[in-house]
């Protein structure tokens, strides 16, 4: 953690972006793949058929580009800011918590759209998105976004809740029993946004314009809040396949969480479901970005025209209950997805999803803001019981 707090502060962020091109040297023509490429990526991001055979987008592309894929996986976004910041990795799939902060500490490299033949068919949503877009310089390819989710025990909640209070306010819980101890949260600073989120709604007199720039005022109601939670939470997950161990074992009914555990957990037979609450949600858009000194950026090329052209957008879209950056990854019949299936993951939601971005101080809304080194130490104080 330790690693985390001083990557962060060294990567304030804030100040970092002043107008000036940030742009390193840009690739303008690839060579021959290098036999492999080292990528930092969420859970259950690439996969290559072993957690479930149906799954599988890595070993045609093995054969076909000559590139193994390596993959090291990261709980959270500080995590992989700081393996990025230690180097030996090609590629990371950053949520907009990390993008710019690696932008900003020039721990990646801008990204040549010409080199990547399948950057025509992203979505205009995303193709260039302020988290991987500075000064009209693209430093990634979009990968996959969707909600943070409520997910729920369907046996407790008969009904699905319709606020994000069975998680921040102690209750008893349908069943008529408490829901101290029986329910989590996320185990990073960014859930700071989802505690703001959450007072935007029930507290409107802090005046909180968006979730991710808080003055001092709104900032502390956010951490007293998250006091409270603490009081109730059995656990702060960052692993995914921990939580899904907590809602099958350890009696947990209620948590922010991500589409990948519902789907795993529905898929497995457990009594769970999830919802968008009256308050809405924080959410997350990846994007595959390439690091400053890539040992491999042929195959790392190849690689992101791969997560764009192949069955990669669309199963892993089906596999994780997110969303595709290319919406043709829908309806095409590239793999498994479906028109309907990508409508069931909020393809038409992305207006209402309050996406992941990392908080400056000098923030548009309101002048000055909170910066995020303080998100990281006061929420380790936090969860901590201080």
């Amino acid at each position: 953690m330790k690693s985390f707090l001083k990557s962060c502060t060294a990567l304030t962020v804030a100040a970092a972006f002043t107008g000036q091109a940030l742009a390193q040297e840009m690739k303008t023509e690839l060579g021959a793949a290098e036999g492999q490429v080292n990528i930092v990526a969420w859970p259950g991001y690439i996969e290559r058929g072993e957690t479930d055979p149906k799954f599988d987008w890595v070993t045609k592309f093995e054969e076909q580009s000559g590139c193994k894929v390596n993959v090291k996986t990261a709980n959270t976004s500080d995590e992989m800011v700081a393996l990025m910041n230690e180097g030996g990795f090609d590629l990371v799939t950053a949520s907009g918590d990390a993008s710019l902060r690696l932008v900003a500490g020039k721990r990646v490299q801008p990204i040549n759209p010409e080199l990547i033949p399948s950057w025509k068919d992203i979505d205009p949503r995303l193709e260039s998105a302020p988290w991987h877009t500075v000064d009209g310089v693209h430093y990634g390819t979009p990968y996959m976004w969707g909600p943070n989710v409520l997910m729920y025990n369907t046996e407790v909640f008969k009904e699905a809740p319709t606020s994000w209070n069975v998680v921040f306010e102690e209750m008893d819980l349908p069943d008529g029993k408490p829901n101290k101890g029986r329910i989590q949260a996320y185990d990073g600073p960014i859930h700071i946004a989802d505690a703001a989120l959450y007072l935007m709604t029930h507290k409107p007199d802090l005046g909180i314009k968006t979730p991710y720039e808080l003055n001092e005022d709104q900032y502390k109601a956010a951490l007293d809040l998250l006091r409270v939670q603490r009081t109730l939470a059995g656990r702060y997950w960052h692993d995914a396949f921990i939580q899904i161990d907590d809602f099958k074992n350890e009696g947990v009914v209620a948590s922010g969480s991500w589409p990948f555990q519902v789907n795993l957990l529905q898929a497995d037979g457990a009594p769970v479901a999830s919802v968008i609450p009256q308050e809405g949600v924080t959410g997350w858009a990846d994007t595959t970005m390439m690091h400053a000194d890539s040992a491999n950026p042929n195959c790392a090329y190849m690689w992101m025209e791969h997560t764009l052209s192949s069955n990669l957008p669309s199963d892993l879209s089906v596999w994780f209950g997110a969303n595709p950056p290319v919406l043709a990854a829908c309806t095409d019949g590239r793999g498994m997805q479906t028109a309907e299936g990508c409508t069931k993951n909020g393809l038409d939601d992305f207006e209402k999803v309050r996406f992941w971005t990392t908080p400056v101080t000098n923030c548009a809304s309101q002048g000055e803001c909170v910066p995020y080194y303080r998100w990281v130490s006061d929420y380790i104080g936090v969860i901590g019981g201080r």
